[in-house]
Parts: C-alpha cells; structure tokens; sequence
C-alpha cells in the first residue's frame, strides 16, 4: 500500500506487494511516475524540479498514461511524446513497455522563444533529464555527484581533505539543495545562497542546512568559525547570489571553492533577477518574459563576474552545469568560459570507463531492500573505493525521498553483474519486491551537452549528439523496458540531447535477459563513445573487458 508523503500529502509515497497493472513491468513504471511526483519540487503542477522539468505536459496526459500503465500488456508498447500519450501499439514481450520523447526541437527553431510558445500552446514540456522520464529519486542522486565532485577537488588541490576549507554556492532547489549536504560530507564548511526563505527553511528540515543565518555578516562569522575549527558545517543564507558574490568579492574574501546551482538554465522560469521579489517574477512570467530574460541575463552577469574574480584571486571555481556561464557571455562577459565545467575538470577520467551514477529503487517500498543491495553492493565490489566509501556515508547521512533508492558510480560489467544478483535476490524472496535499476543522463554514452558533458573533447567532438540516439536505439535492441531522448535545458532545446534507460529486476528470467543486454551495452557504448575520442582510459578498458570496439584507422 502507498504510504502518507507528508511534504505532499496529496501524493503518497508507492510501495506494497499488491498489483494493480497487469504485470510487475507496468507495475513499476506506474510506481516511478508516481515517486517523482512525490518527491518533486511541485507536483501539483506536474513539476519535478529546476523550475520546468515535468513528469507529464498536464493532468489529462498524466491520466492517460495511468490508465494506459494500468491495462497495457506486456507485448504492446506506449509511446509518448513531450509527455503527452499518443499510442499503445502492438510490438512483442521483450520490446520496450514505454518509449518517451520529450523537448526535441528542429536544430533551426531550438531556441528558448521557440520553446516557450509552443509549451504555451501545450504542444511540449521540458522533461529535464530524470524527470520526465520517472527516474529521478529525491536529491540522493545529485548529492553523490557533488560529493564526488568535492573529493575530486579536495584530491586535486587539498591534499585529499576539505576539513577547513570554505565552499561559497547557490541554489537550494531540487538539484541545488543537494549541495549543503554533500559539502558536509565530504568534510567542508559550505555557505548555500538561495533568494527563496521557503526553499531554505525546508532545507534545514530535513537536515541538508545546519543554520540559516540573518544576514551576510553573520554567516561570514559562523563560516570563519567553522573553517578556524576544521569542522564541517552548512550554512544557508537567503538573498540573491547576483548581489551576495560581488559584496563578499568586494570585501576580499576568498573562498577555497566557488560554484553555482541556481536555475541559471531557465531565464523566465528558473533564474530570479536582482532587486526583484519572487512576486513580481512570477507577473513578469506571465506579462514580460521578455523583460524578465533580459533582467536575469544583466544579474547574470555580475554573478559570473564575481566568480571570475575569486577565481582570479585564487579560489577553486567551476560551472556545476546550469548553463550560467553561456548565459553570461551571451550577456557580454567574454571570458566567462575561463571557468571549467565540472565534467572535464573532474570526472572525464571516470566517464572515459563508463563509471558514472547508476541507479536503483525498491519497488515494495521496504527500506531493509536497499539495505541488503546495500551490503550485496559492498560483498561484491570491495576494493571499489568510490562504492565502499559512498555507501558507508550514505547509510549515515542520507535519507531517502519517495521510494527508497541508492546510487553508486559503477562502470562496465559491474553495473549488470550487481543488476542481475539482485534479479536473483527478487527471485528467491530475499528482497520483498522487484528493483527498477535505472542511471542518470548524463552517462559516458548517453548526453550530448557541449557546455556540460561533452565540453571540450580531445577531438573536438563536443555537440555530436549522433550518441545518445545511437544509445537509445541500442537501448531499445537490448530490451529495456523503458527507453526516452530527451533535448532542452530549460527549453533551451538547442543545448544538449540525452538517452535514459530503465530496466525492472522483476525475478523472472526474461528479466535477467533485460539486465544483462541493457545494461552491459549501454556501458560499452560508453566506453566506445570515448575511445572513438581518443581517451586512453577507454582503450585500456575495452582492452582489459573485450569490448567489440571496432578501431577505423
């Protein structure tokens, strides 16, 4: 049975052994539709997070999609587009149950006016990445990346440790709000800027923010403390980061790490322009956009421009991939792209393997069925330092959100072999429901973003987006139950294209076909991805796995 979401009373968490689809397949899509509303920043209208991602274009397609779920069987698929249900079509029982596309734009017309009219029309949604296709689980997934984000960093410059270090951020929001945490965890004292006193106050709720403190001067004090003691705090602070940044550059502070997670991607419905309140933004949504795109591209600018000089002073910047710095020089600050994105400054050595942020929720609802993926997790991948580490703190320090869920960075072989121990698990009652296994977007073979993923490849292959729809076909071939490509980034569609996958441990053999397909050519696409780019770490991978690399050349 659901159980009571006291965030969203309106929106009860899944869960329970009981069927209402014709077969667990059906059954588990219904409950990941479910679970990221449950969580989502405003599920009444149908927003997941980053202030557009949405789960379906409206009420009556969500609907539909239920009843569709609900009295599909398993030979037959729905196909949706820009969340709204267009069909249920014959195909066969290891077909996939859901293909979804959301926000894909003629290359000519991928522009944000573009976007906004037609999703004003209600002819598209933005589906963000794991949001319009049901796979997002509550700010656990972004707080594992930022963790490692972090770690990379304290490796890179701190001699491994943040203790004592002052990270200065902003965004508190359903990606954002990950970030208080995870600069706990890995050590730091992190000050969190967020013009929304709501979005803060429930931060500290559930534990992300220690203390929000009353002005700029005090939290300044209480970082000082925090760094003079090398204890790990987390501070929230409302105000806008377009006037914060500057004052505190103004005062020649200089904090060790320096990064942003507002809606910066969005400029109507994301990004809240300086000297306006939340009020008068929501108006110009409706009666200026345009004046409001254009305010918020102006704040933008002294954002970055502050970022830019503590990096110059020598703080550790980085773009945590909301696009601030495209909008920045497009608003005429030409140099904003001296500030690197997270992925090639951090991650692109593990991505070259196709280790990434993969993925999994307990379908019966019962937290002891991660607990034990958990310790299977760790029984199978000791000497994963990543993992080990990873869930020993996550265990300590992060609750779950909707469907309890667990997120680990594992690559190549690893990923099916655990998919399939727990399809085995769900077969022998160990665990008390099926497992949808799923991963993020941005995967080594499953986004093109040039301003993110893709930014600066060794071949210069940066806005190919031939990959994620190699990989979503791929996907398709190998059975996953659900397959989407998705564009956008806050309607921006022109920006970036992405695979996602979902694949449902259901105990049964056709399951583990599924897993072990999916799963495992999903990651070697990835590898191949950057070995077609010339990434050593991609050679020595397919190498040592016998990978069906095909070299040209």
């Amino acid at each position: 049975m659901p159980t009571a979401n006291p965030r969203h009373p309106n929106f009860p968490i899944p869960g329970g052994p009981e069927l209402r689809a014709k077969g667990w397949r059906q059954e588990a899509l219904l409950r990941l539709l479910e679970n990221v509303l449950s969580v989502g920043e405003n599920p009444d209208e149908l927003i997941v997070y980053a202030a557009l991602g949405k789960a379906a274009r409206n009420w009556a397609s969500h609907k539909a999609i239920v009843e569709t779920l609900l009295k599909m069987d398993e030979d037959q698929t729905l196909i949706i587009q820009s969340g709204k249900p267009i069909g249920l079509l014959k195909t066969h029982a290891k077909a996939p149950l859901v293909i979804m596309a959301n926000c894909n734009i003629v290359g000519q017309w991928a522009k944000a006016e573009v976007f906004y009219e037609l999703e004003k029309k209600g002819l598209i949604c933005w589906g963000g990445l794991t949001a319009g296709a049901w796979q997002y689980i509550g700010s656990q997934g972004v707080i594992q990346g930022t963790y490692e984000i972090f770690m990379r960093i304290a490796e890179n410059r701190f001699g491994g440790s943040l203790a004592g270090r002052f990270v200065l951020t902003a965004g508190l929001g359903g990606m954002g709000g990950a970030q208080p945490l995870a600069g706990r965890m890995a050590g730091a004292a992190i000050l969190c800027v967020d013009i929304d006193a709501e979005r803060a106050q429930k931060r500290k709720e559930i534990g992300y923010l220690e203390e929000i403190a009353p002005d700029l001067d005090t939290a300044l004090a209480m970082i000082n403390t925090a760094v003079a003691e090398k204890r790990a705090t987390s501070i929230g602070l409302v105000g806008n980061a377009a006037e914060i940044y500057p004052e505190i550059a103004r005062r020649g502070i200089v904090p060790d790490i320096v990064t942003d997670q507002t809606s910066a991607h969005d400029l109507v419905y994301g990004y809240v322009p300086k000297g306006m309140s939340l009020d008068e933004v929501k108006r110009l949504r409706v009666e200026g956009p345009g004046q409001l795109m254009a305010a918020s591209r102006a704040s933008i600018v002294d954002h970055v421009r502050a970022m830019l000089a503590f990096q110059a002073a020598g703080s550790e910047v980085f773009d945590n991939g909301n696009l601030i710095r495209t909008h920045a020089k497009a608003g005429g600050v030409e140099n904003a792209f001296d500030i690197k994105i997270f992925t090639e400054a951090y991650l692109r050595p593990l991505f070259a393997r196709a280790i990434g942020p993969f993925r999994w929720m307990a379908l019966s609802g019962d937290p002891s069925d991660i607990a034990k993926i958990d310790d299977k997790l760790l029984e199978m991948f000791p000497d994963n330092k990543i993992v080990t580490n990873w869930i020993a703190l996550a265990r300590q320090h992060v609750p779950f959100e909707g469907l309890p869920a667990r997120i680990a960075w594992l690559g190549h072989g690893e990923r099916t072999a655990l998919a399939r121990a727990v399809n085995a698990m769900v077969a022998d009652g160990t665990l008390k429901g099926p497992v949808a296994f799923s991963r993020d977007h941005l995967d080594a073979g499953a986004m093109a973003h040039p301003n993110i993923m893709t930014e600066r490849m060794k071949d210069g292959s940066d806005a190919i987006a031939d990959w994620p729809l190699l990989d979503a076909m791929l996907l398709c071939s190998s059975m996953a139950d659900l397959v989407v490509v998705h564009s956008g980034g806050g309607g921006y569609a022109g920006y970036m294209t992405s695979a996602g996958v979902t694949i449902v441990a259901d105990g049964t053999s056709g399951g583990d076909e599924r897993l072990d397909h999916a799963l495992t050519n999903d990651t070697a696409l990835g590898v191949m991805r950057y070995a077609d780019a010339g990434y050593d770490e991609s050679f020595d991978e397919i190498e040592k796995k016998g990978i069906g690399h095909i070299q040209v050349g």
